[in-house]
């Protein structure tokens, strides 16, 4: 299994950027091997979000504009984090009982293919 490129942000405001083979939704905790080379334990709930990025470094001074359709990629959905960050996209696993869910941010020449949001991060979560 080709392991996945992420960056991790914590809700203290900690990033951390590496690649993963062992995320699952499902499970509390999980490891990143850092561009550094270290592996480090990250349990979900420690989490604003794990973004599965295109390349780890990305380009800080891209502007998103969350104004792409995704076709087939379920409902959109606009998420309000308790940061201040905002992100609209589309998802087909949202549900208010589980602890997280994944979001295809609707701007596809950004760096993000695909971010599992943490719902204790968030401020409001609604469909649009």
């Amino acid at each position: 299994m080709q392991p996945n490129k992420v960056v991790i942000r914590l809700k203290d405001g900690t990033v951390a950027r590496g690649q993963t083979n062992d995320f699952f939704p499902n499970k509390a905790r999980f490891h990143l091997t850092t561009l550094e080379g270290n592996v480090e334990e990250f349990d979900i709930e420690e989490l604003k979000a794990v973004f599965f990025v295109k390349d780890c470094q990305g380009d800080e001074s891209y502007e998103y504009r969350y104004s792409d359709e995704i076709p087939g990629g379920g409902r959109k959905i606009k998420v309000d984090f308790a940061d201040g960050e905002e992100m609209i996209g589309y998802t087909q696993g949202y549900s208010p009982d589980r602890p997280g869910f994944f979001l295809i941010p609707a701007d596809s020449k950004g760096n993000n293919e695909k971010v599992f949001v943490v719902k204790s991060a968030t401020k409001k979560i609604q469909f649009l």
